[in-house]
């Protein structure tokens, strides 16, 4: 696992600093949590880790589960499936950590498994569907189709509620 995710931090990378803007603004990196496929866009991933010991920090919202020191740097965890309102499950050796960088913030969210970057051109991305609640569709960017699936893309700016983000700084 260790090996997986340095390649996939390597090869974030490479992306991240040889394209150019308007390339990168079509890859994402996809992850799943539970049966579903999501995607966040690369320009915000800094990096990959596997699990860490998170610190749990009082009086926070249930999906922080709390900070990690990542290299000397505290960043605080979110915990996806808590943050859409998921099952819970217990952390595996599969389980990693997407740490983003959203406007200077950096924050590290907890995903089931990490799956490959990939890239989706805007043609292919559909607004998220009506029947969702406004709230969960606020972290929505889009759906992504590639090949016969779809993936559902996720806007690192709106993960986030301003004051959440604020609180977290």
């Amino acid at each position: 696992m260790a090996r997986e995710l340095a390649d996939m931090n390597s090869e974030l990378g490479d992306l991240q600093d040889d394209e150019e803007d308007d390339t990168i603004a079509d890859m994402y990196l996809t992850f799943d949590l539970g049966n579903e496929d999501y995607g966040i866009g690369i320009m915000f991933v800094t990096e990959i880790v596997g699990m860490q010991n998170i610190t749990e920090v009082p009086d926070m919202p249930d999906f922080v589960k709390g900070v990690v020191n990542l290299r000397g740097q505290v960043i605080p965890v979110v915990d996806v499936r808590l943050r859409f309102n998921m099952k819970p499950r217990e952390y595996d050796e599969r389980t990693c950590i997407i740490v983003l960088s959203i406007r200077d913030v950096q924050i590290g969210l907890v995903v089931d498994t990490v799956n490959e970057v990939l890239t989706i051109d805007d043609s292919q991305i559909s607004p998220p569907p009506k029947v969702a609640t406004a709230n969960s569709a606020r972290y929505i960017k889009g759906m992504g189709k590639v090949d016969e699936e779809v993936k559902i893309l996720l806007d690192g700016e709106k993960l986030l509620f301003d004051e959440e983000l604020a609180s977290l700084a």
